[in-house]
């Protein structure tokens, strides 16, 4: 089968006349993008029931996390600059079916070999999805009203992370079959995200090169080298800031400051994630540089205030440290990822994505289980400490690198 074949051959790629309007497709889109990472973030809360229920460590409950991403990162390699080549719905519509069979697994799990396979196929869907729904939605921005879609690209991710924590932590600490209800909640909306993606509309036509796009390969244009570097220092710095509370955020709520209720433990990561949803479009309006120059400032004070608070042992001073953070991390996706919507080609807009995300899920997972290692070996206590503090170092110099560029672009 030749190469350029391999497009035609998948279903989807040509649309019949009758699809969703482009405008509704656009909603749907983000509210699939939503769902997704609502999805991601839902078993946050959990962690610590499967901790209870199946007698392991904080090492094995990181590495449960990180399975997720090293899932997700290889189908941002494998598969992030298909959708530029075979169109978006046959993309999309196989990551709604795996994440379909992730969620039937962690319906049945009963041990930890079926929560690894869970999150491993979830990342691989979540994965394949994001850098799809990214592109799409770029490719569907109204004329009317340009930005919409790097807007949406920075606050979906955001927003679902927030409810699904928030959501499953209210289900585990209220409902019943707390393992259980908010998989079965989840896979029925993934029902209702296959019907809707079996009627959208195509936006990506057909071009040679499928085969060659599933070779692994991490590469920029030339011409937009210079912007996308600069902004990897901002993604560094607040995507390691959600690893770490989406992996050990309702652990250390629990055993630092003994909040066992479970709907506390998913307001941890609300607390942050929410907050970052509600930056992103309260600042959608704002110029990019100041938006980026606001987010790293706002990272290291908050990061700052948090470790304070952990350090001091003070509740309410690590909430609003948090909160401070996530205007941080909302402010950050906004003006990274509108970025890349603004700089990048249609036929380049996957792989750039896909390149985005690599960086920003290698800062999510990696030191999230360094400090599940380290806090198996030396305590949660000081890895915390340690932890808030080297995040304080690297988003104070995401802050003098977005300094130095405004002064040289006003210059």
């Amino acid at each position: 089968m030749s190469d350029s074949s391999v497009a035609v051959a998948l279903p989807g790629a040509q649309a019949p006349s009758r699809r969703l309007p482009r405008g509704v497709t656009f909603a749907a889109v983000a509210a699939i993008f939503v769902l997704f990472m609502a999805a991601s973030s839902a078993p946050s809360p959990l962690y610590v029931v499967y901790q209870q229920n199946w007698h392991f460590s904080a090492t094995t409950l990181t590495a449960v996390f990180a399975v997720y991403v090293v899932g997700l990162i290889g189908s941002l390699l494998v598969l992030g600059a298909l959708s530029d080549h075979v169109g978006r719905r046959p993309v999309l519509g196989a990551a709604v079916l795996l994440e379909a069979v992730s969620l039937v697994l962690f319906l049945v799990a009963g041990g930890v070999p079926v929560l690894f396979l869970a999150r491993l196929v979830q990342g691989i869907a979540t994965g394949a999805a994001m850098t799809t729904m990214a592109a799409t939605l770029v490719d569907l921005d109204p004329p009317h009203a340009p930005g919409r879609a790097g807007m949406i690209n920075g606050v979906a991710p955001t927003a679902g992370l927030a409810l699904g924590a928030l959501g499953c932590g209210a289900l585990v600490q209220f409902g019943p079959a707390p393992t259980h209800l908010v998989y079965a909640l989840l896979l029925a909306g993934m029902v209702l995200a296959a019907l809707i993606v079996a009627a959208m509309p195509e936006t990506s036509g057909l071009r040679p090169g499928g085969l060659r796009s599933l070779l692994p390969r991490l590469g920029v244009p030339q011409r937009l080298r210079a912007e996308f570097f600069a902004l990897i220092p901002i993604l560094l710095a607040s995507w390691s800031l959600g690893g770490l509370y989406l992996s050990l955020g309702p652990s250390i709520a629990s055993g630092l400051f003994g909040l066992t209720n479970h709907l506390v433990g998913g307001l941890v990561v609300t607390l942050l994630c929410g907050t970052g949803a509600l930056a992103t479009f309260l600042l959608r309006t704002r110029p990019v540089t100041l938006v980026l120059t606001t987010g790293a400032a706002l990272l290291t004070a908050g990061v700052g205030t948090t470790l304070a608070g952990i350090a001091a042992h003070l509740i309410a001073l690590a909430a609003a440290g948090t909160v401070i953070a996530g205007i941080g991390f909302g402010a950050s996706a906004l003006a990274s990822f509108g970025t890349l919507a603004r700089i990048s080609a249609p036929a380049e807009r996957g792989e750039l994505f896909a390149v985005a995300y690599v960086i920003s899920y290698l800062a999510f997972s990696l030191p999230a289980v360094v400090a599940g290692l380290a806090a198996t070996a030396f305590g949660l206590r000081p890895t915390a400490l340690v932890y808030a503090a080297v995040l304080v170092a690297l988003a104070g110099t995401a802050l003098v690198i977005q300094m130095v560029r405004r002064h040289a672009h006003a210059s």
